[in-house]
């Protein structure tokens, strides 16, 4: 007969060794280091709450079971790590949605890197804000400087709106060898090999394709 710790061990594969996990943590990492939003990673999220729902089904009928303890406990820790990834991903998107609020909704291309959820909560944000301030303070102005986005009427572009700073220079990880032109389009035509495994202080810019694309990691 086997015993309550093979029969633990052979039910389920630990959190932390499945490919998911891995990935969650490349985005999660990936994301608190971006000076921007990145696109949302919708699938990989759901994969990772349909895994979290299935190992707490499981930790829970191991110990009706009565299952070694030990076993359980480190069933629990991998899904702790698991649960933190997750909501510290979602918590960092959040903190930047509130900064970038009216950058995030004021183009098509922005507004498709958050999820559904994510744009209701950025509409509800920038609502609030402009109520807010529109009571308070720009109710109290001349006419022509009562907008939430520009600082007068006058202005062209949207001038008050906080935006991501993509010439932030970032700390990356080349996971293949790809060649990277190291200057914007019309600057200069200079390229660098990058090699796997090689660290780089680089503008954020730079990278950005790279690092939606998988090529390059941020650290």
């Amino acid at each position: 007969m086997a015993s309550s710790s093979d029969m633990g061990s052979a039910d389920f594969e630990s959190l932390s060794s499945t490919s998911d996990v891995e990935l969650l943590k490349r985005a999660w990492r990936n994301e608190k280091a971006a000076p921007e939003i990145l696109p949302y990673e919708g699938d990989l999220v759901e994969r990772a709450k349909g895994q979290i729902e299935l190992v707490e089904e499981n930790i829970e009928a191991y110990v009706e079971n009565g299952i070694d303890p030990l076993v359980v406990s480190l069933y629990q820790m991998d899904l702790d790590r698991t649960q933190f990834l997750l909501r510290s991903y979602l918590r960092v998107r959040l903190l930047k949605i509130e900064k970038f609020m009216f950058h995030s909704l004021k183009s098509e291309e922005a507004e498709s890197r958050l999820s559904e959820q994510e744009k209701v909560f950025a509409r509800r944000c920038a609502d609030d804000l402009a109520k807010h301030f529109e009571e308070s303070v720009l109710r109290k102005l001349p006419e022509n400087y009562q907008s939430v986005l520009k600082q007068s009427l006058i202005s062209e572009v949207d001038d008050m709106v906080p935006e991501p700073h993509l010439d932030t220079f970032v700390v990356c990880r080349s996971k293949s060898h790809f060649t990277l032109n190291l200057y914007e389009e019309g600057e200069s035509t200079q390229t660098e090999e990058m090699d796997r495994g090689d660290l780089y202080f680089i503008r954020y810019k730079i990278v950005k394709g790279a690092i939606e694309s998988g090529k390059m990691d941020l650290i």
